[in-house]
């Protein structure tokens, strides 16, 4: 019983803290502030609570910022499952290779990065580019904000929890 509170109240607290800072940083109008700071969340999530939880905030994320009318979502909800998918894929890799010593912990961080970041971004292009817009026409803001930009805020996300993480994992510990 006691581990599965505290498995909802750590997953509904990244869950608020993720779509709060959505809410905070939208209105500056710079998705590389917003972005950045989604996928830093997503990805401090996982490695902090673990898999069940990073894939509970990958999927409210897309949703949440839909329903408070931040990003994408909020304009063009048949994207909610796409970006979810999205980020989805970004907290597997990090689940898979962020915590495992490949060769050294910096390695692997690194992997994560590079191979999260990548394939989210193709997930998102892919998704967006050649498969939604069969369905919906998207217009070019749109499509920007679904391409190479993933792939730049998802490098800088996991540089920050990269940063950030084993500072975050020593105050954890006490």
């Amino acid at each position: 019983m006691h581990k599965k509170v505290l498995w909802i109240t750590r997953t509904g607290l990244f869950a608020a803290l993720l779509v709060s800072l959505q809410a905070v940083t939208a209105p500056l109008g710079n998705p590389l502030v917003t972005g950045s700071a989604v996928n830093f969340i997503l990805i401090i999530s996982v490695m902090t609570c673990g898999f069940a939880t990073g894939t509970a905030v990958a999927f409210i994320s897309p949703a949440a910022a839909s329903l408070f009318g931040v990003g994408v979502t909020s304009q063009f909800p048949i994207l909610i499952p796409l970006v979810g998918l999205g980020n989805f894929i970004l907290i597997l890799l990090w689940f898979l290779t962020g915590n495992k010593k490949l060769i050294n912990q910096y390695i692997s961080y690194t992997f994560a990065l590079i191979a999260g970041a990548v394939c989210k971004f193709l997930v998102l292009y892919i998704g967006s580019v050649h498969i939604i817009t069969l369905f919906v026409t998207l217009p070019p803001p749109v499509l920007t904000s679904m391409s190479f930009l993933q792939l730049i805020v998802a490098l800088i996300g996991g540089a920050l929890a990269i940063a950030v993480f084993p500072i975050l994992k020593k105050a954890v510990r006490r």
